[in-house]
């Protein structure tokens, strides 16, 4: 059976740049549009859903933020793969996008072999998710990846996108020891400057966020973290 061609929405008002990855991703068999700003996204998300969203945060008007924070937002593109293109480098920024539901960050200047890996590698972390099971429970704590909801008991649990992601990561191992690197690609994607530092921050913001059941996140010293078997 012949594979489906996989297409990406390249969002970068730098025409340089947005036909340098188009042309990039062509060349390995991607299908791509490109826009210039919000509105070009939005008139082609109204004819169809492309595979992936590269989506520059430095736009004119409606900023890649903003653009992030509406996919995320609507139940047909609340899934939808993001990529973030960006020529600013701060942890602060990268933490941002991300727990605004962004699957990657690429700083420029970046080498068309690097994007073209990158999209690869969050295609086939979302082709992966489709086919896990979708409920996990441990102990007081109820995790459903269709409705984005977690329960500590009978108590709603509100939490940020990249939060919801590592929890769900450390249940669906609950019991094996996860090490920060491992949770940083399986949840975040990437390397960066400062990653234990964040993988730190969010476990103690969950850990809180969940109360008493926080208590089933155990640190496992100097390797990382685990799920406890309920």
């Amino acid at each position: 059976m012949k594979k489906k061609t996989q297409t990406v929405f390249i969002v970068e008002d730098d025409d340089n740049i947005r036909s340098m990855v188009a042309y990039a991703l062509s060349t390995v068999g991607f299908k791509t549009e490109g826009f210039a700003d919000y509105s070009g996204l939005r008139d082609a998300m109204d004819r169809a859903t492309p595979s992936l969203i590269l989506l520059d945060i430095m736009l004119p008007k409606e900023d890649g933020i903003w653009i992030l924070r509406k996919l995320k937002e609507s139940g047909e593109t609340k899934s939808l793969p993001v990529i973030m293109l960006t020529a600013k480098g701060s942890e602060l920024d990268r933490i941002k996008g991300l727990d605004l539901g962004a699957d990657d960050y690429i700083t420029k200047p970046f080498s068309v072999l690097e994007i073209i890996s990158r999209i690869k590698a969050v295609l086939r972390r979302a082709d992966g998710d489709r086919n896990i099971t979708n409920e996990f429970t441990v102990g007081t704590i109820n995790l459903s990846i269709d409705k984005r909801a977690v329960f500590a008991g009978n108590k709603e649990v509100v939490l940020t996108y990249k939060e919801f992601e590592l929890l769900s990561c450390l249940m669906r191992n609950v019991g094996i020891v996860m090490t920060r690197d491992a949770l940083l690609e399986q949840v975040w994607g990437f390397d960066f400057v400062g990653k234990s530092r964040t993988i730190d921050m969010h476990i103690k913001f969950l850990r809180h966020k969940l109360g008493d059941a926080g208590d089933m996140i155990k640190t496992v010293r100097n390797v990382g973290y685990k799920m406890r078997d309920g």
